[in-house]
This record gives structure tokens, C-alpha cells and sequence, in this order.
């Protein structure tokens, strides 16, 4: 169960049996991302699922030099729960 990143729809997925965990992002400008929209089906809550995302998400910016503003409130609650992201963010 490893997380997609389709790049060419702006979204990171994690598919687990058909149903599909979801971050939606954009471009702010070159070196800025927002991560705007996660979307967990009810099969998928409280497993763990929308923090897979939001890791690979927050992994996949750092390797690539991102910063990211976390205008989605789950993407903002995981960040306050992990500072070791706190670097990469911008508000």
C-alpha cells in the first residue's frame, strides 16, 4: 500500500481495495505548494490513511525542495502533530 503521486492531476493517492485516500495540491509558484483538499472514504477512517498521504506529500516536498502551505485543516493538524515539518511549511 504505497502512495501514488499522479503528478499531472495535482494529487497524491493511496488506493487500499478500490477506494482511493486522497490530497489535492497546487502550484503557488515554483518553489510553493499548497496542499489544499484530503479526501478519506469512510472505509478508510481511523487507520491511518489520510496521515499516509500527508506524509508522502510533506516527504515528496522536502526531497524536492518545496514549501508548503497548509490551507486543507487536516494537512495543518498533522503538521502541528509532526515538527519535523515545521521547516517546509509557510502559512
Amino acid at each position: 500500500m504505497d502512495v501514488q503521486h499522479h503528478e499531472d492531476e495535482f494529487r497524491f493517492v493511496l488506493d487500499v481495495n478500490g477506494s482511493e485516500a486522497e490530497l489535492l495540491y497546487r502550484e503557488l509558484d515554483e518553489r510553493t505548494l499548497e496542499y489544499s483538499h484530503t479526501f478519506v472514504p469512510p472505509a478508510l477512517r481511523g487507520n491511518g490513511a489520510g496521515g499516509k498521504v500527508v506524509r508522502a506529500a510533506m516527504e515528496y516536498a522536502r526531497e524536492n525542495g518545496y514549501r508548503v502551505r497548509p490551507s486543507c485543516s487536516f494537512v495543518a493538524a498533522f503538521v502541528d502533530r509532526h515538527p519535523e515539518y515545521q521547516e517546509i511549511v509557510t502559512r
